[in-house]
């Protein structure tokens, strides 16, 4: 037997019998009645006391008991628990009246008496008390043959007690001359209790099944009862009998279980360990049979008192002979009653047979029946639509035959625990697993699965598309679209594996944030699609340069990552320069060009390194790649950095700057200094150059380089550039107005002339709102970035020297395209990097590239100013290469407005090394400019 047909096949352990105490107890009881009667109590005395009054007190319990559960009651079974009391009482009443008469009086009963109308009150309310427990039928049908039934067992049981004794008793009556009240008092015992035995066998089997304990209880209590008095109308018992007899155990122990009946059952169905526990079927076909047969036994024990009479050669009564016809009618309607009423039932039972078969047919599911043993008993039709394979062939497989063996163990296991459920708290389950389809593939299949006999009813049907498509979701929503790759939440969970897994404590683990520098050139400058097509070769650049072990992912954007699991290595450094060639292999491998159309990308690739640390989250380590990420851009771009701690503090650092930065130009906590550019040949002030100073509320002074690359991140930069134009403008104005018509020089970034935050009629605006000449100011151009378009920078720049802006190329000689930039760009100004100006004496390979440098400039016309001027040996070693203009701490450093007018109105500053004078030209005149061509300043050698 499979696994799965020995789960279905075990039966469901039954708990122990409730009440099993207080049953005992009650058995006790009437057992230790029934043996005092039996040994007549030790006395006559106590024998005519119990015998009585014993019983007196039985009943009035069960009065009582029956009285105090229907107040309680509130269902419809009230009323019938209100009879029964009365019922008891009037037997308590009769007892009662006998005790009088026999312990009290020390009489003899008189017959006819007042404990004779008692007890001919007992078994009316009992009748009525059982008509209300039955279950009532539903059709005038159903009561005709309810009526019938209950004719046909007690005209029976006339029939026989009339030939076995009723017959004698009431010809010895007429014969002994008796009054008519004695001998209807001794028919009147026997007939009810003939119509109490009556109808407690025909409403046997039309109990309800609501609180079914307590009334089978009940109505064995009556039928002992019952019992009992058939047993005391016998002529040859009545004539012996006296109070405390045996027979009295009977009666004795009918009440005390009457009053046991609503608390003893129901209290045990309460403690019951599985009160939802379905009721055996075993008992509803026994119980159907006997009440289908009971009309026929009725007519048996009708005809048996006829041929009783016969056999003993007496003369037919004309009462049997009455009452068998009455019998024999009434079985005749009843059958033809059954008859039509089965016709009627066989036809509904076709129509919805007919139905059920036509929604199991036409059904798009699949209905399969396992029996106990796992064996498939029956399959629908639709099994060769949904597993293409037909139903007979299905039929007698065992069903784990069919399910894969993978999903067996979790079937099995739901299905243990469904069936362990309560069938009320749990009334179905849903199971779902692969079925094997007629072409050998698994179907996905989700069945509903549903009790039936001991085993399983299932109703399947085929899911395989909509768990490809499950399956399809979850992998769009872990899965970059574009390029395939995860994303950022698989990855992040990918990460988290790795630290929680078999190698958590692996120090080799490390995390890889790429970042592709230049990649927003390539949106603006050949379109968004190009770059899609970028970002997906790069992708499958990433994926086939990792282990398979490792994941590569796509966060966003241009920023990709990798996880590098760690492979157990104890040598820490080994592993860190492992990853760091994995890192820049990685790249190299990305900076490669890119095939996009018909020509070549080149971007380059940031990679921030981060290892796993003992006890590290997934977000920190994630965090820490981030911030490397972040410092090989700042370094640079196109490198690759390895974690520090000390970048986190950092980080806070910048964070802190950004958050002060947002309110201190509204503030007022930034201010204008200017440093002086002195031209080499005579000293004077050929121009200054405006520099941004903040000086926080918290008197904390944040140099540029701090403040300045953090507004370049951040939003404010628009901002502050714009502060810083407007104040140069503004205050130059006010000093030409003041008598020092001194130019002033604004550094902004390329990319910040491009912005539209900067349109083209701003600085025009701002030039004629403050009136400041054609010529007095100029832009300082910052050549950073080789991916800033020259189309567009070219028409702006044009545009502004039309306004009369003259054009300096700031940091000349440090940046990419500087020599793109001479050839295209509008350059009226070369302002040399102080990279080159520092080293300028000591290096002679510096000396020699500087010298080109400013004969290119003069070779091209332009002047030239050198930046970072801070020794005297730099002023003449520059000056002699033909260097026009310097600026540094060899002349002024930043001044404020008060000190800056002290110096314009001393005009001079004195030049190391002396020279020949020559006038200012950063102001726009046109004078022969200070080159030598092809001389050289002889330097040592470093």
């Amino acid at each position: 037997m499979s696994a799965l047909g020995a789960l279905l096949s075990r039966q469901p352990v039954s708990g122990r019998s409730a009440g099993l105490r207080s049953q005992l107890l009650l058995a006790a009881i009437c057992a230790g009645y029934a043996v005092g009667a039996a040994v007549d109590w030790g006395s006559p005395g106590l024998a005519l006391f119990m015998g009585d009054f014993g019983l007196t007190i039985a009943a009035l319990i069960a009065a009582v008991s029956c009285f105090l559960h229907a107040r309680r009651s509130g269902s419809r079974f009230r009323p019938a628990w209100l009879l029964f009391s009365l019922s008891s009482a009037m037997a308590a009443g009769g007892n009662a009246v006998w005790g009088w008469y026999e312990v009290v009086l020390g009489l003899p009963v008189p017959s006819p008496s007042l404990a004779d109308v008692f007890f001919l009150c007992f078994a009316p309310p009992a009748i009525v008390g059982l008509l209300v427990l039955a279950k009532r039928p539903v059709t005038r049908a159903g009561w005709v043959c309810l009526v019938l039934d209950a004719w046909l067992i007690g005209g029976s049981l006339l029939t026989l007690s009339w030939s076995l004794a009723l017959a004698h008793t009431a010809h010895v009556a007429n014969v002994e001359g008796e009054s008519v009240a004695r001998a209807a008092l001794s028919l009147a015992y026997p007939l009810l209790d003939i119509v109490l035995v009556s109808m407690v066998l025909a409403l046997h089997f039309r109990r309800v099944n609501v609180n079914r304990s307590a009334v089978n209880t009940a109505i064995a209590a009556l039928a002992l009862t019952v019992l009992c008095d058939a047993v005391f109308t016998s002529p040859l018992l009545r004539s012996t009998y006296r109070s405390g007899q045996l027979l009295d155990a009977g009666w004795f122990a009918g009440s005390l279980l009457l009053a046991y009946a609503p608390w003893g059952a129901r209290r045990s169905e309460d403690n019951a360990v599985e009160p939802s526990r379905e009721p055996r079927t075993t008992s509803r076909p026994v119980a159907g049979s006997l009440a289908a047969l009971t009309p026929y036994l009725a007519a048996a024990v009708c005809t048996l008192g006829i041929l009783y009479n016969v056999v003993e050669g007496r003369r037919v009564d004309r009462v049997v002979i009455f009452t068998g016809c009455a019998v024999v009618l009434a079985l005749v309607v009843r059958q033809a009653i059954m008859l039509l009423d089965n016709i009627a039932l066989t036809h509904e039972l076709a129509q919805k047979e007919n139905h059920f078969r036509s929604l199991v047919q036409g059904s798009s599911d699949v209905i399969m029946i396992a029996a106990p043993t796992g064996m498939l008993r029956y399959v629908s039709p639709a099994a060769a639509g949904v597993y293409g394979r037909d139903a007979d062939d299905l039929v007698g497989a065992e069903l784990a035959s069919i399910i894969h063996p993978e999903d067996l163990g979790g079937v099995v296991h739901e299905v243990r625990r469904f069936l362990a459920a309560p069938p009320r708290e749990e009334p179905t389950t849903r199971i779902e697993c692969r079925f094997r389809s007629g072409g050998g593939d698994w179907l996905h299949v989700e069945s509903t699965v549903n009790r039936h006999q001991g085993g399983l009813l299932l109703n399947s049907r085929d899911v395989t598309e909509r768990v490809r498509l499950q399956a399809q979701l979850q992998h769009n929503a872990e899965h970059d679209p574009l390029t395939d790759l995860p994303n950022r939440a698989l990855f992040t969970a990918r990460v988290s594996q790795a630290l929680g897994g078999r190698r958590s404590g692996d120090p080799g683990t490390a995390v890889l944030f790429i970042d592709l520098d230049g990649f927003k050139a390539v949106n603006d400058s050949i379109g968004h699609q190009a770059g899609d097509e970028l970002l997906i070769q790069a992708a499958r650049r990433l994926q086939e340069s990792v282990r398979a072990s490792d994941t590569a992912a796509r966060l966003g954007g241009d920023e990709f990552a990798a996880l590098i699991v760690g492979d157990g290595t104890r040598d820490q450094a080994a592993r860190e320069y492992q990853v760091h060639e994995i890192a820049d292999r990685l790249r190299l491998t990305l900076s490669q060009p890119y095939r996009i159309g018909t020509g070549e990308v080149r971007v380059a690739a940031s990679i921030g390194v981060a290892f796993a640390e003992p006890t590290i989250t997934p977000k920190d380590l994630m965090r820490n790649a981030d911030l490397a990420m972040y410092r090989a851009k700042a370094s640079g771009k196109d490198r690759v950095e390895l974690y520090a701690p000390q970048m986190q503090a950092e980080v806070v650092r910048r964070s802190e700057i950004a958050v002060r930065l947002r309110t201190a130009l509204r503030d007022g906590e930034f201010a204008l200094l200017h440093q002086p550019v002195i031209h080499l040949a005579s000293g004077t002030v050929a121009a200054v150059a405006a520099q941004a100073r903040w000086r926080s509320a918290q008197g904390i002074l944040f140099t540029p380089a701090e403040f300045l690359r953090v507004a370049e991140d951040s939003d404010r930069a628009a901002e502050l550039g714009s502060w810083l134009l407007e104040e140069a403008v503004e205050q130059a104005a006010e000093r030409a107005r003041a008598g020092h018509p001194v130019p002033v020089s604004v550094r902004v970034p390329a990319g910040r002339l491009l912005d539209r935050s900067l349109p083209f009629g701003s600085v025009e605006a701002l030039l004629t709102r403050h009136g400041l000449p054609s010529g007095a100011l100029m832009i300082e151009v910052a050549d950073s970035d080789p991916r800033i378009a020259f189309e567009d920078l070219e028409q702006r720049l044009v545009t502004l020297r039309r306004l009369g802006v003259r054009i300096a190329l700031d940091g000349f000689g440090s940046g990419y395209a500087a020599i793109n930039a001479l050839r295209r760009l509008p350059i009226d100004v070369l302002k040399l990097d102080r990279g080159l100006v520092e080293g300028v004496v000591e290096s002679a390979r510096l000396h020699k590239i500087t010298s080109g440098l400013l004969r290119i400039a003069c070779d091209l016309g332009m002047q030239s100013v050198a930046d970072g001027v801070d020794l005297p040996e730099q002023v003449r070693a520059l000056r002699a290469m033909g260097c026009t203009h310097g600026q540094g701490m060899a002349f002024s450093g930043p001044l404020d407005e008060y000190r800056l007018r002290r110096a314009l109105i001393r005009g001079k500053f004195p030049v190391p090394g002396g020279g020949p004078t020559a006038q200012p030209v950063l102001a726009g005149g046109s004078i022969p400019l200070q080159c030598r061509s092809h001389d050289e300043t002889p330097v040592p050698p470093t």
